[in-house]
């Protein structure tokens, strides 16, 4: 009988559902409770998955309800799901010095979204060290701030635990109930969370072509304007839709919550500017909070929550369907509305393929966040801003909420959780699965005569 592979579409989804059901196992043993008698199976089984899936929504508590092993098993499994199951055991078995097969080099090729296997290993080195830096590096700023804050040991160790939380986009915190509040007036914070945040999100590729175009512009002197031409098209998309993003969805939240007394309105301008930065940067799928979000205007939950939809940039910590996704779409349909024949951007076209996978991560993702939001509406008696916003932020592993997480009945938490698994993997799977090749006979049909807009 001929064995049968896995595909990489199946492993990967089958990895992440391993690694929550494990988490989850870890945090039902009586250690893992600051009380010693063990979470039940539903919340350990919800803190699972949003820290696997890199989320932040919460039923109990991080900071009181688990013990430092719980809160430990938490760390371990947002880092394991920032990087991806499959880079993380791939990692594991460098540290072991185990051969890699052609289909593991594959599947990692496949796990990262790589055009090939050639120099896969080495990709993944470089993606090991630079987290672990980016990560120490923002350890190590925290620290001037928690350490004089909390004392030397739980100091460290907040930085520690904030640091790869920030930088996996993950919003879970060990501060309290009311997140990242109490640093509202704290720019320093901000401004560090905020890097974490963005630097995860932009993408290992930006990251790699960023670093190496500055290392020759600042070695021959060349200026910023050299160093932005001279990156590929990819990392200038991301970078100037990533900018324009924060920058709208900071615009906007000025404008809508400036006059709020419950949010920016009683701040000073400083304040304003930085909390509302803030809370741009965080709609990119990170989940911490300087501003109380049930306290947010009708207009600045709709933007939130289209802004949390995007999500980050591919082959990053972030969700959502990503930028570039919304990025070619939007220069697609210019195209169409000036009659052009390809879509072009930085003088390179963008291919149909390309535009189809957009539309199909599109569709799927919009359809899942759709049918939950009215589902968890009527099933919970949600109004339907709160259920809109806590949806869009579990389908793209945001974490934001509007206070009614824990409130949640078993149907509504159950919701919850096929909505952060679908959300952290549909998009990968979506991907790959637009990889594959065409296995049957390539069937054309006659053109249909039909009518649309």
């Amino acid at each position: 009988m001929k064995k049968r592979w896995l595909s990489s579409s199946q492993i990967i989804p089958i990895g992440f559902l391993l690694m929550i059901l494990l988490g989850a196992g870890l945090l039902m043993l009586p250690i893992a409770t600051a009380d010693g008698a063990g979470a039940p199976f539903l919340t350990a089984l919800f803190t699972s998955t949003t820290s696997v899936c890199v989320t932040g929504l919460v039923v109990v508590d991080t900071f009181s309800y688990w013990s430092l092993f719980g809160k430990a098993v938490i760390l371990v499994l947002i880092q394991a799901g920032g990087l991806g199951v499959v880079a993380v055991s791939s990692a594991v078995f460098l540290l072991l010095r185990k051969s890699f097969s052609i289909r593991n080099r594959a599947l990692l090729r496949d796990s990262f979204d790589l055009d090939s296997t050639s120099g896969v290993l080495r990709f993944l080195r470089k993606v090991i060290a630079g987290v672990f830096l980016i990560e120490g590096a923002g350890a190590l700023l925290y620290a001037f701030a928690f350490v004089p804050r909390y004392g030397f040991v739980r100091g460290l160790w907040y930085a520690v635990f904030h640091s790869i939380s920030a930088f996996c986009n993950a919003g879970l915190d060990l501060i309290g109930p009311d997140s990242f509040i109490p640093f509202r007036n704290d720019a320093f914070i901000g401004v560090v969370t905020m890097l974490l945040i963005v630097l995860g999100g932009l993408g290992y590729v930006v990251w790699f072509d960023s670093y190496s175009t500055m290392k020759t512009a600042v070695k021959k002197k060349f200026g910023a304007r050299w160093f932005f031409r001279h990156l590929s098209e990819h990392s200038k998309l991301v970078l100037c839709t990533t900018a324009a993003l924060i920058v709208l969805g900071a615009g906007v939240t000025l404008l809508l919550e400036a006059g709020n007394p419950d949010t920016l309105g009683g701040m000073p301008w400083g304040g304003k500017i930085l909390n509302a930065f803030f809370q741009s940067v965080t709609y990119r799928t990170a989940g911490f909070a300087m501003i109380p979000q049930a306290s947010l205007r009708d207009g600045s939950v709709l933007v939130g929550s289209v802004l949390m939809f995007i999500g980050g940039s591919p082959m990053g910590t972030a969700g959502g369907i990503k930028t570039v996704t919304v990025a070619v779409l939007f220069l697609y349909a210019f195209t169409y509305i000036r009659s052009s024949s390809d879509a072009v951007v930085f003088r390179r076209g963008i291919s149909g393929e390309l535009v189809r996978k957009a539309v199909a991560i599109l569709a799927a993702s919009l359809l899942l966040s759709l049918v939950s939001t009215v589902v968890l509406s009527a099933a919970e008696g949600l109004p339907l801003t709160d259920a809109v916003f806590e949806v869009f932020s579990a389908t793209a592993t945001v974490g934001l909420s509007r206070g009614i997480t824990p409130n949640l009945h078993t149907f509504g938490r159950i919701l919850i959780i096929i909505c952060m698994y679908l959300g952290r993997i549909s998009p990968v799977s979506l991907a790959l699965f637009f990889h594959m090749q065409n296995g049957g006979r390539d069937v054309r049909y006659v053109y249909g005569r039909f009518f649309v807009g």
